[in-house]
């Protein structure tokens, strides 16, 4: 199918999942101070949200290579370099990356369409997507969109699958990380470690690949 390195994606996606960022924060917020029902919600609501940027992902990135093997190969190194650059930006940055606060009580639907819109509109998801998946489709490839599709949805699915698991266990991770100020800080570190690691593994991967 024009995918390369389909195990390290996985491995990737897992890693990628359990930073915790807005989209977490969201499902924290909804499952903690709303109820077990509007976390589950909110984290399919979310998913509907990386389902779409994977399809939009997927058209243009697929466009891309059919045009030129050359600017998709400019992509993934430029890709590479964005992940190391949100892992530096992340184990620089002061305030925490967790920070649940209690907010208005809202209908289910209201709590689902807020996490798809959230998502969907966050320029930052967009750039992540055109950024990773790139580094696991072989440029030569004539698969089309098939590869890009099949890595999105992969990523859907263990993203949905840790955020289910945050939605049944949120007064735990509440607790962990609102009452530890030490945890708060830690986790941008962790998280930018993650980010870096990632990065260089991508460029090592694209430079052999090349």
């Amino acid at each position: 199918m024009g995918i390369i390195n389909f195990g390290t994606f996985i491995v990737s996606a897992i890693l990628l999942n359990l930073i915790p960022g807005s989209d977490t924060i969201y499902i924290l917020s909804k499952s903690a101070l709303g109820s077990k029902r509007q976390g589950i919600i909110s984290v399919f609501g979310i998913s509907s949200g990386i389902l779409v940027h994977t399809i939009l992902a997927a058209v243009g990135l697929s466009a891309v290579l059919m045009t030129s093997a050359m600017a998709f190969n400019t992509m993934k190194w430029l890709g590479a370099g964005y992940l190391i650059y949100l892992g530096i930006s992340s184990i620089l940055k002061k305030e925490p990356l967790m920070d649940v606060k209690e907010g208005q009580t809202t209908t289910d639907w209201q709590v689902y369409k807020q996490g798809l819109m959230t998502n969907v509109l966050n320029p930052k998801v967009a750039l992540f997507f055109l950024s990773l998946l790139p580094q696991y489709v072989d440029a030569n490839a004539q698969s089309g969109s098939l590869p890009f599709l099949v890595l999105g949805i992969t990523f859907v699915c263990t993203s949905t699958i840790w955020s289910l698991a945050i939605a049944y266990g949120a007064s735990f991770f509440v607790g962990l990380f609102n009452k530890n100020d030490y945890m708060k800080k830690a986790t941008n570190k962790i998280a930018g470690c993650i980010y870096i690691c990632l990065g260089l593994n991508l460029l090592r991967a694209t430079a052999n690949t090349n």
